[in-house]
């Protein structure tokens, strides 16, 4: 929709570069090639789906975060931030790339949209749901964020998907009524998804699951799932002697069989913890990019097959 100047061809090369694979809308050509559509810059794949899913074929949808690339450690080049200032909307999730929130903050894009600001966010530690709460406040209070993995229960992302089609709505008032019909639509989805899971979830031998990356806090709260996290909020840190070791008592109380990985950060400490305490490993996927090796090619089929790996691991009846 902008009419965007000239770029060398060596910045046009970087911009074309960025993670356009996974997105159905989006397209490999440069951007001068979709002038004509609303042009939408997202902050990983959770927020790009979102766009596309709700923009149709209305909007052109670039994400800075390429697939495969761990979201947290992104650092915007200088050619994606003269793509985010060249651009008619950017949808991100504040807090989650200290980067990206530098860069828009810094932008003059009038359509600035923060799906943080679009549902409520919570503060979580390690353990998270369930029994939780019991023994949740010296070590966890410390480890405790606002936690910004919010498009992992579905209804969370739906609130999220009405408030991003609101906002295309008002950005791009010609194309209101097809924005108002997809976002109607994605929506209805995510409600069936929510059904799938309260309903799969239901019945299980047991409510405790253990991940490495703390990242489906708000999933066990919806499902009454208890989340223990090997790390925190942050994907790479590294859990000390005593959190493994409570773990690994936890695991045999609590009938856990299963040490769930994610496929964008190393299993290494994962694998170490199942092995010394018995238990299996399985992937659980925190969906923030998808690449050959998801168990699935869009959010939807990633989390039912999230869905089947805690079925088999909680032992669903």
């Amino acid at each position: 929709m902008n009419v965007r100047r000239l770029i060398p061809g060596t910045a046009l090369a970087a911009v074309t570069a960025l993670g356009f694979g996974t997105l159905t809308a989006c397209s490999s050509d440069s951007a001068a090639a979709n002038t004509d559509k609303f042009d939408v810059v997202a902050s990983f794949y959770p927020m790009a789906f979102l766009a596309e899913q709700i923009g149709g074929g209305h909007v052109h949808v670039t994400s800075l975060t390429e697939p495969g690339q761990e979201p947290h450690d992104l650092e915007i080049s200088a050619q994606q931030t003269a793509r985010l200032q060249e651009s008619d909307a950017v949808l991100y999730l504040k807090n989650l790339q200290p980067s990206v929130d530098q860069a828009v903050a810094q932008s003059e894009i009038k359509t600035k949209i923060d799906a943080g600001s679009l549902t409520t966010l919570e503060k979580h530690g390690n353990e998270v749901g369930g029994h939780a709460a019991s023994h949740d406040d010296s070590e966890n209070d410390e480890l405790s964020g606002l936690d910004p993995h919010i498009w992992l229960d579905p209804v969370r992302y739906a609130q999220v998907a009405e408030g991003v089609g609101k906002a295309f709505e008002k950005a791009d008032p010609d194309h209101a009524a097809d924005y108002k019909t997809n976002t109607a639509a994605l929506v209805k989805k995510l409600d069936g998804l929510d059904t799938e899971f309260k309903t799969g979830l239901a019945d299980t031998r047991t409510k405790v699951f253990i991940t490495t990356h703390a990242a489906f806090g708000y999933l066990a709260e919806r499902y009454g799932l208890t989340e223990e996290a090997i790390n925190g909020l942050d994907p790479e840190s590294e859990p000390s002697a005593a959190r493994v070791k409570e773990l690994e008592k936890m695991a045999k109380a609590d009938g856990v069989t299963t040490v769930f990985y994610e496929t964008l950060v190393s299993d290494k400490t994962a694998k170490t913890i199942a092995s010394d305490a018995g238990l299996k490993t399985d992937v659980l996927d925190p969906i923030e990019g998808i690449t050959d090796k998801s168990r699935g090619n869009n959010y939807f089929s990633v989390q039912r097959a999230n869905l089947k790996a805690l079925q088999t691991a909680l032992g669903a009846k």
